[in-house]
């Protein structure tokens, strides 16, 4: 097999790796099967980013002093995305120090806890504590149900394995959005809707308890034998013993259970601090090109664009939100076939199109000129429906690239010994991200009109187009080991890489 690494700042350094066996998708039920089970956090993650915006509706009835203040209503939202912050920032550490499936354990007590702590909140500042709790699992979460996905999945088919996070993210955000129509009509309504995520963090809490390790961890810990015990589970004999002298080669030097990493080296090793500017850089253009803008806001958007019933718009927001789920497929699909790379700069040019589009249909909906007024009602409601395709044409090109490709190559583009904590700061900087445009979407709205405010995003997205096709490699069908090496290549050139590298593969 022939593996193409040619693009900005490589060689093409891998000619050949030798016949490796390939698996398809569905070829190991081991492997799917622990996949799910670590998704049930991408459910969570989903779940509590989307329920909040029904839920806030109850609670302002329920509680006088909430209805009355915005701040408190702006603290019981963020405060999730405050907990998912600091959840992520201290995640990278707990994944390397304990592993991966014990910081998955940590993020279910939390959720389940922060949970019942919010349906059974007699005030909203107890509220406020449990949107915490349950912010502090999503944040450890969000690092660690992908890291432990990559760690475990073969090489060939580890893009389409942790983008099926990133299904149940999407599908999450789905399923909040009918748990919130379906409590609308239930007594405790915002209870049921905030408490009912209990239900899927016990479940992963047990099925965590018969999951092994990450065997990368296991390995890097020295605990060899636990390590091949596991990988006997996913790997053919022949393939078997493949991965496990890569594994040893690889231990020499990276994997020495002594050798702990730190923060600082992370900025002190240019390999480091280019895979860590890539994966970061991916994260923050995630969500400043829109998307979360687009899923907190888009029935207000809805509105925005003419469509003045509040059961319109949330119908059309619910299928928002299920062609987000279908488009994120369609990135499984897609993303160990075309690559990453492609993938991401075929996604940003559509988003940078559609979102032209959205932009033009409110600034042509906001100019007294473009439609006279014997046909004004029929002109605005024409180009309301434009907004809405703008918008349903944005979500169909986000979803199947830059939905999956930050998560994917984060899980993959960092050493053993700092897969964790790079892969926390990263997740960190896409939470920070986030709360910055949740927190500022409606002021510059205020400030500038929704249409300019959307080819404000549109540039950012020119902007995220060229920082992929610079600074983002090409990691389809690599190795860990050589995804490490393609590093070290681009940061020192090709000098003494070649022969490691083919001396990697088998």
């Amino acid at each position: 097999m022939t593996i193409d690494l040619s693009m900005p700042g490589s060689s093409g350094l891998l000619d050949d790796v030798g016949g490796k066996k390939h698996m398809n998708f569905f070829s190991n039920r081991y492997v799917l099967a622990l996949t799910g089970a670590a998704g049930i956090g991408g459910f969570l993650f989903g779940y509590d980013t989307g329920v909040i915006s029904g839920a806030l509706l109850y609670i302002r009835d329920d509680f006088p002093a909430v209805r009355d203040n915005y701040f408190l209503q702006e603290t019981i939202v963020s405060m999730a995305l405050v907990g998912a912050i600091i959840g992520a920032a201290g995640g990278g550490w707990i994944n390397d120090t304990y592993g991966r499936r014990k910081s998955t354990l940590v993020a279910d007590m939390l959720f389940a806890l922060g949970s019942l702590v919010m349906c059974s909140a007699g005030d909203p500042y107890i509220l406020i504590l449990g949107r915490l709790l349950v912010g502090l699992g999503v944040g450890i979460a969000s690092v660690t149900a992908p890291v432990y996905i990559a760690e475990a999945a073969p090489s060939e088919i580890r893009g389409g394995l942790v983008s099926t996070n990133v299904l149940m993210i999407t599908g999450g955000q789905f399923f909040s959005y009918l748990i919130n129509l379906g409590f609308t009509e239930v007594p405790g309504t915002w209870r049921w809707m905030l408490g009912v995520a209990a239900v899927p963090a016990i479940l992963q809490f047990v099925l965590m308890l018969f999951l092994p390790e990450s065997p990368r961890w296991l390995f890097w810990k020295d605990e060899k034998a636990k390590a091949i015990s596991v990988l006997e589970k996913i790997y053919d004999s022949d393939r078997l013993e493949e991965e496990v002298e890569l594994l040893a080669s690889s231990s020499m030097h990276e994997f020495q259970s002594d050798s702990t990493g730190s923060y600082l080296d992370i900025f002190k090793s240019k390999e480091l601090r280019l895979a860590f500017f890539a994966g970061a850089g991916l994260q923050a253009f995630q969500q400043f090109t829109g998307i979360n803008t687009v899923m907190y806001y888009s029935p207000t958007i809805v509105q925005m664009a003419g469509f003045t019933s509040n059961k319109l718009a949330l119908l059309l927001s619910l299928i928002v939100a299920g062609m987000n789920a279908a488009g994120t497929i369609v990135g499984i699909y897609l993303i160990d076939r075309c690559g990453r790379r492609r993938l991401a700069l075929t996604s940003l040019a559509g988003v940078v199109v559609s979102l032209a589009i959205l932009a033009m249909a409110f600034i042509l909906q906001s100019s007294p000129d473009i439609c006279s007024n014997a046909l004004n009602g029929a002109c605005q409601g024409a180009l309301g429906w434009f907004a809405v395709a703008g918008l349903a044409l944005y979500i169909a090109f986000f979803s199947p690239g830059m939905g999956p490709v930050p998560w994917a190559v984060n899980s993959e583009i960092y050493p053993e010994a700092y897969r964790g904590m790079c892969g926390g700061m990263s997740a960190t900087v896409n939470w920070v991200s986030n709360l910055i445009v949740a927190q500022t979407f409606l002021s510059i709205v205020g400030l500038v009109g929704t249409g300019l405010t959307f080819l404000i995003i549109a540039g950012i997205a020119v902007l995220a187009f060229i920082f992929v096709a610079l600074y983002v490699p090409e990691t389809k069908g690599l190795s860990f080991e050589q995804v490490e090496l393609l590093w070290k290549e681009r940061a020192w050139g090709n000098q003494g890489n070649r022969q490691s590298l083919l001396g990697a593969a088998p």
